[in-house]
């Protein structure tokens, strides 16, 4: 018997880079989804098609291995391969995958593929999955099969999301708390319609500058296992002990954790425009420490503010993508013309601007 599985897409408010370092995390699931339907076979294969691809995929279950090959179906391969080398004994499937979040965006379009691929997997077998474990299991799936060593924020929110909420969440721990989203205000999206070359390698390469900070660090000070561990404090004494790009990573991931806390205090307190001075200065360190921005997202949240959002910040690996905006509910008709407007004129593209609805994790849903 077929069945479907979809998964959200997400924007994350603040708290970017900050989850493969151990750190705090703010996402909110949106109402953009990837859909897996399923029907069963009665091999051990699984034929998987998508609707942005030409090329479908075939992995046979009993032979399933292999790292990166870049190819889109890697995902499916890898979220496969993971659930079966974790006990649960899957059956061949025709898959079809369909999806509205916007690939090469910044909103984890990866994450919410490999979700609905193992929701869809486990559903199948008739498996109640445990959502955290299945986060896990993409997260792996990724590391692995399409070579991003990603933190857990992407899957663990697309897994876990509730409507109307944002995730704070402890990324060492897995604790996690929902904050209520206020009525008065909406998260706008702004799709700069550019993604840089850069993005890929330099994920990896961000990641390895904070592993090498945390390791000169920790000879120094008992205790440090990420820069989770590092107050600015540790931070500042322990600066001449590392080259100037390793610190300026490490600065920005440390002062990061501490503005995401920040924010879940002006979120709770309904302070918009606390909470919209933390996004600039997240912006603001990432594009000058982490150097993950580039002119077209700069420009962007410059259109941004002079449109009166109370704060507007890039969102996901960065080297193009998307920005995330906090704008007053009644002013976003007149938010989207004019980002539109400014951002045409300063850098000759027309921008996808989506209004977002913060939605529910992984569900099964109508063939």
């Amino acid at each position: 018997m077929g069945r479907a599985y979809r998964a959200p897409g997400r924007v994350n408010l603040i708290g970017e880079h900050t989850d493969y370092n151990d750190g705090f995390v703010m996402p909110v699931a949106i109402d953009r989804h990837t859909s897996v339907s399923l029907e069963p076979r009665t091999d051990r294969r699984l034929i998987a098609r998508s609707d942005a691809y030409r090329d479908p995929a075939e992995i046979d279950l009993d032979a399933i291995g292999g790292g990166p090959t870049g190819h889109w179906s890697d995902y499916v391969r890898g979220v496969a391969a993971v659930l079966e080398r974790d006990g649960h004994r899957l059956g061949g499937a025709d898959l079809r995958v369909r999806s509205d979040v916007p690939i090469g965006a910044g909103l984890s379009s990866s994450a919410a593929l490999e979700v609905a691929v193992g929701g869809a997997l486990l559903g199948a077998t008739g498996i109640d999955f445990d959502r955290t474990a299945l986060a896990l299991a993409c997260q792996r799936a990724e590391h692995e099969f399409a070579g991003t060593r990603c933190g857990i924020m992407d899957q663990f929110v697309v897994c876990h999301a509730r409507p109307d909420h944002a995730l704070l969440l402890d990324t060492r721990t897995l604790e996690m708390k929902w904050i209520p989203l206020p009525d008065q205000v909406a998260f706008v999206v702004c799709n700069t319609m550019t993604r840089h070359a850069l993005a890929g390698s330099a994920y990896n390469d961000r990641r390895a500058d904070c592993e090498a900070g945390v390791r000169a660090i920790a000879a120094r000070v008992p205790g440090v296992r990420a820069l989770r561990d590092v107050t600015p404090a540790i931070l500042e004494t322990n600066r001449a002990a590392l080259p100037d790009r390793i610190y300026r990573r490490c600065r920005h991931v440390v002062t990061e954790n501490a503005r995401v806390l920040d924010a879940a205090r002006s979120l709770e307190e309904r302070d918009l425009d606390a909470f919209g001075s933390l996004m600039g200065a997240s912006h603001r360190s990432l594009r000058d420490d982490y150097e993950v921005s580039c002119p077209e997202l700069d420009a962007m949240v410059e259109s941004a503010l002079a449109a009166g959002a109370y704060g507007a910040r890039m969102t996901g690996g960065g080297f193009g993508g998307c920005t995330v905006n906090l704008v007053a509910a009644g002013a976003v008709d007149d938010f989207r013309a004019r980002v539109a407007g400014r951002y045409l004129e300063h850098t000759g593209h027309t921008p996808d601007i989506y209004v977002c609805t913060a939605s529910r994790g992984v569900e099964a849903c109508p063939l």
